[in-house]
């Protein structure tokens, strides 16, 4: 909902296995960046990125990923870089950290 406020749309997945089958399932540009939360069902956001990295699929395998986690300690955020994440954002939400994110991440994939 915050992000639908911003003119941002979205999809949510219930857990980590369902965002790993929906970058598998997505053609180019069908999405533009993730937002992962660390603690899912099934597999979580750490696992996830670890297996959309190893996707076949370069443009899936590539998709900016930021973590939504409640753990803001350094090691917690180094975890999710050597995970493979772009980013990390921590709960509990603040939309205008978001947004600066998208923003960052959008002008770094601009860069060559």
């Amino acid at each position: 909902m915050l992000l639908s406020m911003q003119g941002i749309q979205s999809t949510r997945a219930e857990n980590g296995q369902k965002a790993v089958d929906a970058i598998k399932a997505a053609r180019r540009g069908d999405y533009d960046l993730i937002f992962m939360d660390i603690q899912m069902p099934v597999m979580n956001g750490l696992d996830a990125t670890r297996t959309i990295r190893k996707l076949k699929n370069p443009w899936a395998a590539a998709i900016p990923i930021v973590a939504m986690t409640a753990d803001a300690f350094s090691e917690n955020i180094t975890e999710c870089l050597d995970a493979g994440m772009n980013g990390h954002i921590a709960k509990p939400i603040n939309i205008k950290l978001v947004v600066k994110e998208i923003r960052r991440i959008k002008e770094e994939r601009k860069q060559p």
